[in-house]
């Protein structure tokens, strides 16, 4: 699991409840984490919330962001608007460690009407403990 990083985790009202798994999930691994809200299960609006671990994640180097709604994309889509920002939609861990090795990915996003509970928690701890594998990956991202 990441040391020394914040984790700004944030959810619609779908993402809801595995946001709170999540958050419970990583507050017992004594991660440090800026939730970013949604705070209940009343209808908001997605980017509202994307944009605030966004804003969170671009520009600093110690903090990641997790993102929850129902299908992982408008959260995505949302997110990936902000200056070094690299959202990736996650449906396994396999995706979530290629993500990370080589897409430089800050932003893990799930869609919880998409992924089992146990799944979700994988690829975050995935998401969080694997490290961008640089040199011909990083060309690349660069030109994003």
């Amino acid at each position: 699991m990441v040391t020394n990083i914040k984790i700004a985790i944030g959810s619609d009202h779908a993402g809801f409840e595995l946001k709170q798994i999540i958050v419970e999930h990583l507050s017992s691994r004594n991660v440090d984490l800026i939730d970013c809200g949604t705070n209940n299960l009343d209808s908001v609006d997605y980017p509202d919330f994307a944009k605030r671990v966004a804003d969170e994640v671009s520009n600093k180097d110690l903090v990641m962001g997790i993102l929850v709604c129902g299908s992982g994309q408008g959260m995505a889509m949302t997110a990936n608007r902000y200056k070094d920002v690299r959202a990736a939609i996650c449906h396994n861990s396999d995706v979530a460690k290629v993500t990370r090795e080589h897409n430089d990915a800050n932003i893990l996003c799930l869609g919880s009407r998409f992924i089992e509970e146990a799944e979700a928690l994988k690829c975050v701890d995935v998401f969080l403990s694997t490290d961008f594998e640089g040199e011909r990956h990083l060309k690349r991202i660069n030109k994003i």
